[in-house]
């Protein structure tokens, strides 16, 4: 069972961890998850969504490549524009849902922990005839994710970029808290948030 960089944290503050995709994660606290939820709908709670898998997609063909192996249209998403999308099989059955990231020289692929290694072999059985380079980098970064209407407000102590400016499904390069990332306004809550 893999754990996040996380773990231990999880642990000492009394989380609840079970097994998920092959991680071991925190299904909830002593708090309980009434007050959990109401955080999330009424301020702002953490999600440690490390598990998730990261890879970036770059090359002359990166754009054309993406846009044969998913759903949306990608052409028309500026730098720093983020879309929630679908790998496909050929016969239009869905591979994994995915967060597609277009950054100034690169494209960000987030697929879920359960289909990393799937996904990775799909994408690489079709790479051919495409001039692009696959890299994971699931084990180089970090994702964590705050979401609740208070996030912005929160998140804005810590940065001195111009959190308003961001909207959703978009994202910037920020330092927060002095720590150098990718800071992108998307989320799985139905709250405003960020990964």
């Amino acid at each position: 069972m893999q754990q996040t960089k996380l773990y231990d944290t999880h642990v000492a503050l009394g989380g609840r961890m079970v097994p998920f995709a092959g991680w071991e994660l925190p299904v909830q606290y002593p708090t309980g998850p009434s007050v959990e939820h109401d955080a999330v709908r009424n301020a702002a709670g953490v999600f440690d969504i490390d598990h998730m898998g990261q890879f970036e997609v770059s090359g002359k063909d990166a754009t054309a490549f993406l846009q044969f192996v998913q759903v949306y249209d990608i052409g028309e998403m500026a730098v720093w524009d983020a879309h929630y999308s679908l790998l496909v099989y050929e016969d239009g059955t869905i591979v994994d849902d995915i967060f597609l990231y277009r950054l100034p020289d690169r494209w960000m692929v987030v697929v879920n922990a359960a289909n990393r290694d799937k996904d990775w072999r799909w994408l690489q059985a079709h790479i051919h005839g495409y001039d692009v380079s696959l890299r994971d980098i699931s084990d180089e970064t970090y994702m964590l994710a705050v979401q609740g209407p208070k996030t912005e407000a929160i998140l804005q102590r810590m940065t001195d970029a111009r959190l308003d400016q961001v909207a959703a499904r978009t994202a910037i390069q920020a330092t927060v808290d002095g720590v150098e990332m990718i800071l992108g306004r998307t989320g799985y809550t139905g709250e405003d948030g960020f990964e």
